[in-house]
């Protein structure tokens, strides 16, 4: 399916002024804090409006300017996972899940839930809220909420960012299932070197709102084309011995 974007927007101080295109793949959005990496997320899933430009999820035209295409959050079809996970602490985990489910047939919506709950390994948790239960099993909650739809593509923006390392190692592995499983594309959000270097088919540099350069880790690493890219990459000896 792919997914492609290219958009302005113009904030106080800010401009964010970005273009990318990636394949049913993994991509990571990676660059220091303000780069404009969130922002982008938001604007794809439709939680903020851009000045201009084009943002399509396969043939499916999410947004455009030119022609006032601009599609609610709620019809895009994306999944979205957010940096503190926004699960509903008054809601059971299977109710988490289920919310992510609104807009499908009642018993649909059940059996794909179970399916989410078995598939993410939550059984004997249905009942339980997120109070009860580890940083683990929230975060497996919120990839099931989000995947419930059937997206035709995942946002995940830091998601591991409070986790500790052994948590954030076993996360990562279950990303990378996640996406082989379901075979759609994965925009990952991150200032993280090892995850970057652990996860990416592609990364997308991002600094001051704009694209500076993108490719394979590899690539990125053995030709630098811009001199922010050699300064976000500095560690990255580290960062590849633990692929």
């Amino acid at each position: 399916m792919g997914l492609s974007v290219d958009i302005r927007k113009v904030l106080s101080g800010f401009t964010l002024d970005i273009a990318w295109e990636i394949g049913d793949e993994l991509a990571v959005l990676f660059g220091h804090s303000g780069a404009g990496k969130s922002l982008t997320l938001r604007m794809i899933a439709g939680l903020m409006r851009p000045d201009t430009g084009r943002i399509s999820s396969g043939d499916r035209l999410l947004f455009d300017d030119s022609t006032g295409v601009d599609l609610p959050p709620q019809m895009r079809s994306l999944g979205y996972v957010f940096q503190d996970l926004a699960l509903f602490p008054h809601m059971t985990v299977l109710q988490n899940i289920l919310y992510g489910g609104h807009g499908i047939e009642q018993a649909e919506r059940g059996e794909r839930a179970r399916t989410m709950i078995e598939w993410f390994r939550l059984a004997g948790l249905e009942h339980k809220y997120p109070g009860e239960i580890s940083g683990g099993q929230k975060q497996r909650v919120a990839f099931a909420r989000a995947l419930i739809r059937r997206p035709t593509a995942l946002l995940l923006d830091e998601p591991f960012s409070a986790l500790d390392n052994p948590l954030r190692v076993e996360m990562r592995g279950l990303l990378r299932t996640v996406q082989k499983e379901f075979g759609i594309p994965v925009v990952l959000v991150t200032h993280d070197l090892t995850e970057a270097a652990d996860l990416a088919d592609r990364v997308i540099v991002c600094s001051g709102g704009r694209v500076v350069q993108a490719g394979t880790f590899e690539q990125l690493l053995a030709r630098p084309g811009d001199p922010d890219v050699e300064r976000l990459l500095a560690g990255c000896d580290h960062a590849l011995s633990g692929r």
